[in-house]
């Protein structure tokens, strides 16, 4: 992206500026961009790469050279490796707010992230896991640091660039997020699996070198520790750390030694802890006995919204898998003679997120002024009917393939900005309510709270493939459109009760 710099009109004169924002915005924006180009580029690959050389894989006409697994395994690790990126989320943001600082955890975060696309890139079903592990928990430390280190650069929250500097910024996510299946996807789905996750690699290295560089353009806040541990605190999280190492060795060292490891030994306790931990931090922040009345109240309402935000993510997500599997298997792969790779039907929602936000933000705004904009319990109806709708859609083209026929790649489109158009409805207006119903003393948990929707979401839908349900038949499709049409309607029908319990916001 060509550098977009002016000078500072309201400064000095001479003061550069990002946009009219200042300068350290493009030093994150571009951090963001890469992190997202290598995410969204292994992301890409994943589940391909997973079935590449098994039956499964040979069956939707993949290259071989991957890990042979079913679609079903397939389908259960990309499941828990979303999970747990996002998950990770929380640990993230109490390391850069208690031990290395925003700035510090970032740097980290890339060295890590780094090293697993690195060793995504060599060959073996143990190198594989490794590197997912580091790339997971890499882009847990980064998510919620670097968004910190956006609001740093402003005034506090009154600051009129604030909002705008964020919409600039998510710009970068969609940026990296449209490029990464068109080049990332290529290479690895049409040329090499293992050059394809390194090239992921070499795109966050690009992203910490021109962090590093620009880190004198960011605030100096960035680098320092808000609430550091105690040496006491320290030694304590050092004591049960070890402790819970020791006991998992343990019990994985015995579950070996009596030759009864499976993969699902990983799988299970992994996805029920991405269910369990969103479902314990709920009620552990809805029991707390210093909430005012009225702060309860709240977080009742906000348990609707998280509920249908698991439900929305748990359909959203499998654009990587299910949808995935689809447009290389039974989706022709050509527009007007020109031929494509089948991962680049996943830089359709980002493409459409960019063409789309303006056009949202212009329409609530434009509604607002009418007195006419729907309710935040009303916005997350139409959510949940749009991305129900659009799993509705894709049984069509799921019946029409059935004996082998190619189907119009304007199927997946559609199904793509049906889905883009829930997301409109549902992500920014997640975020923003989630800071509304926040109680003070969680402010900041808040925003992690909202990132563990989408852990329970891609939890279930890891454990529904690891009980044996085939997401990949019409029926099931069918299923999950029907279960998030009916919450559609459900938040729809109790929205009075919801918007009672919301207090003042609306």
């Amino acid at each position: 992206m060509a550098s977009s710099l002016t000078k500072d009109s309201a400064g000095t004169g001479s003061e550069k500026t990002f946009f009219g924002h200042p300068r350290g915005l493009a030093t994150l924006f571009m951090t963001e961009m890469w992190e997202r180009f290598s995410f969204y580029g292994m992301r890409a690959l994943l589940v391909y790469y997973l079935i590449s050389g098994g039956a499964d894989g040979t069956k939707e006409g993949i290259q071989g050279g991957g890990l042979a697994m079913t679609m079903a395994t397939a389908t259960a690790i990309y499941g828990v490796y979303l999970a747990m990126v996002y998950l990770l989320t929380m640990p993230g943001g109490w390391f850069g707010d208690r031990v290395w600082g925003p700035r510090k955890t970032v740097t980290i975060a890339s060295v890590v992230i780094i090293a697993g696309h690195l060793t995504l890139a060599l060959p073996g079903q143990a190198m594989f896991f490794v590197g997912m592990a580091l790339v997971a928990a890499g882009s847990g430390l980064l998510k919620a640091n670097i968004s910190t280190m956006v609001g740093q650069l402003y005034d506090g929250p009154d600051d009129p660039r604030r909002d705008g500097g964020f919409t600039v910024f998510y710009m970068s996510i969609n940026i990296g997020g449209f490029v990464a299946p068109l080049v990332i996807g290529t290479v690895g789905e049409t040329v090499n699996w293992h050059l394809g996750f390194a090239l992921a690699g070499a795109g966050m290295a690009l992203g910490l070198v021109q962090f590093l560089l620009g880190t004198k353009h960011l605030n100096p806040r960035s680098s320092q520790v808000p609430n550091p541990l105690s040496p006491a605190e320290r030694k304590s999280v050092l004591v049960k750390s070890l402790v819970a190492v020791i006991v998992a060795a343990v019990v994985y060292g015995g579950v070996v030694a009596a030759d009864l490891f499976t993969l699902n030994w990983a799988l299970v306790p992994l996805a029920l802890i991405g269910l369990i931990v969103p479902i314990a931090v709920i009620a552990r922040i809805k029991r707390d006995k210093d909430l005012s009345t009225t702060e309860q109240s709240k977080m009742s309402g906000y348990i609707w919204f998280f509920a249908a935000a698991a439900i929305f993510w748990m359909i959203f997500d499998q654009a990587g898998s299910t949808l995935s599997v689809f447009g290389k298997g039974s989706t022709s792969g050509s527009v007007f003679g020109i031929d494509f790779p089948a991962t680049w039907f996943q830089s359709l929602n980002p493409l459409f997120v960019m063409a789309l936000a303006p056009v949202f933000a212009w329409l609530w705004l434009w509604l607002a002024r009418k007195n006419q904009e729907p309710s935040t319990t009303v916005k997350f109806g139409m959510a949940l009917w749009f991305i129900g709708v659009s799993f509705f859609i894709f049984v069509v083209p799921m019946l029409m393939a059935g004996d082998g026929t190619k189907v119009s790649p304007m199927w997946l489109v559609s199904i793509y900005l049906a889905q883009t158009i829930g997301e409109m409805c549902l992500s920014p207006v997640g975020l923003s309510v989630t800071t509304k119903l926040a109680p003070a003393k969680y402010a900041s948990q808040m925003m992690g709270v909202w990132f563990l929707a989408v852990t329970a979401g891609d939890s279930i839908m890891s454990l529904l493939s690891i009980g044996g349900v085939d997401l990949n038949t019409w029926p099931v499709v069918a299923a999950e459109a029907a279960v998030a049409c009916a919450a559609g309607f459900g938040i729809y029908a109790y929205r009075k009760k919801i918007v009672a319990l919301m207090g003042n916001v609306h």
